[in-house]
């Protein structure tokens, strides 16, 4: 049989092992693994890597701040940066406003999404304001339509009290639906942020102190109890602190339905990134801010017993300009400085280096944390793996290339690179999405508006790997 597309004699890696084989790909589907497959085309992979293509489920895109700023990245620029780092497929937010219908606020991001994104996308509802029209009957239509995760904060201008988080919580459990938290205590930034001011500490680096790690843990623990009352499946968002991986590691141990996830920037950076001339740190200022080293090696270890479920982006652009971090002028203190930095594009290359060129937990875990974790906790049925039937979205990894990022090589829209002056070692030099090369050997080849919005089935307490096991 004579397929569209094989790809000859890659190191194919899944999440539970790796082989050498040839992948047969028709009409957008893994067709057959094996040897001597014949096709079309081919591609010979002869001494690279193939992996799922990622999948990144945290991420912002053309989304407006709680301070009434747009990000940086439209969908066509942001998708474009994430192939461009070997991720195909993304999850970003449908931000409700204040007073918005969840329903508009859905059908407004679907719109935009539809237009500009060149790979995969779904959303997260963002529950800003349960006293908008129609809230609980929009909330659960929409989850019912395929929108299977939600997201509420317990902080910022739309912090949400426990009595509606609780609410949210019923509500996505009956529906089938994951609720992913932000949690921070806000009374505990209030009187940092109010004590830090007072004493004229206002740089970027006071963020850091602004945001005490004590805010973190006593959220993260508090939101893990609210889970397990409810019976409801929660994702604890970007976690970075050593006392939040105990807390978290505890509620799963009485089984409480709690996963969590932490981001690149707090596995490798520590909270001195902050601390540059002028306001220079705003360019890595985020929430929560990174830690300690001592932090970084409990995050590790959080990922390698599983405590820890994945590894997501937490992309969130803004430009180095009064467009972006320095809206509210050049010398802005920091709670006038928007939070978030780009991290799309490096997300899968930085994990690479240190997990599969370094030997940091390997091959394997690389791709669980990165693809396969995330496509099955989020319900992307078709994506995140290596097999007959899945979605043919694969990366193909140079081992041997070696990479330092430049002050402004990404191929968002923000402006600057964060990780400037960082060395890697593996890059992904072709990117297939559902057959389709949209990277090639390093070119993009994407095209805006042909990525597909991906409907998900019903999210349970009982989400497991591909192995079987609980995730």
């Amino acid at each position: 049989m004579e397929y569209d597309l094989v790809i000859e004699g890659g190191r194919v890696a899944t999440a539970e092992t790796v082989f050498t084989a040839d992948i047969a790909i028709s009409e957008g589907r893994i067709a057959a693994i094996g040897s001597g497959l014949t096709g079309a085309e081919s591609i010979d992979a002869d001494g690279l890597i193939v992996t799922p293509g990622g999948v990144d489920p945290h991420c912002h895109i053309e989304q407006m701040s709680g301070m009434g700023l747009m990000n940086a990245d439209t969908f066509e620029t942001a998708t474009r940066s994430a192939a461009m780092g070997g991720t195909t497929s993304v999850i970003s937010f449908a931000a409700q406003a204040k007073g918005q219908r969840l329903a508009e606020a859905a059908a407004d991001y679907a719109a935009r999404g539809a237009r500009g994104a060149a790979i995969d996308h779904a959303f997260h509802l963002i529950l800003a304001d349960p006293q908008a029209p129609d809230y609980e009957t929009d909330l659960a239509a929409l989850i019912g339509q395929g929108h299977r995760s939600l997201k509420v904060f317990t902080t910022y201008n739309i912090g949400l009290d426990d009595a509606r988080i609780l609410r949210a919580l019923s509500i996505a459990r009956e529906a089938g639906a994951l609720t992913c938290i932000h949690a921070e205590n806000d009374a505990i930034i209030a009187e940092a942020r109010t004590r830090l001011l007072a004493e004229g500490r206002t740089r970027p680096i006071d963020h850091a102190a602004s945001r005490p790690r004590a805010a973190e843990i006593e959220a993260v623990a508090r939101m893990c109890r609210l889970a397990e009352e409810a019976r409801a499946p929660v994702m604890i968002f970007h976690v970075s602190t050593a006392e939040a991986v105990a807390e978290i590691a505890a509620a799963r141990a009485r089984g409480a339905p709690v996963w969590a996830e932490t981001c690149p920037h707090y596995l490798f950076q520590t909270e001195d990134v902050l601390d540059r001339p002028g306001v220079e740190g705003a360019k890595w200022m985020c929430s929560p801010p990174q830690r300690t080293r001592a932090d970084q090696e409990a995050l590790w270890a959080g990922l390698a017993r599983g405590d820890l479920q994945l590894v997501s982006s937490d992309h969130a652009p803004y430009r180095f300009d009064e467009t972006g971090k320095l809206s509210a002028g050049p010398d802005a203190p920091f709670p006038a400085i928007a939070n978030g930095m780009p991290g799309l594009e490096v997300r899968l290359p930085l994990m690479f280096d240190a997990m599969v060129s370094r030997g940091r937990l390997g091959l394997e875990k690389f791709v669980e944390l990165t693809a396969t974790a995330p496509a099955r906790l989020y319900g992307l049925a078709t994506k995140g793996h290596i097999a007959p039937g899945y979605d043919a979205d694969l990366t193909l990894w140079d081992p041997a290339r070696t990479v330092t990022y430049g002050a402004d090589d990404l191929h968002d829209n923000v402006g600057y690179n964060p990780w400037e002056g960082h060395g890697v070692t593996g890059w992904p030099v072709h990117v297939f999405l559902r057959g389709r090369q949209v990277v090639e050997g390093g070119t993009y080849r994407g095209i805006p508006g042909t990525g597909q919005w991906l409907h998900r089935a019903a999210i349970g307490t009982e989400t497991r790997d591909i192995t079987g096991r609980p995730i």
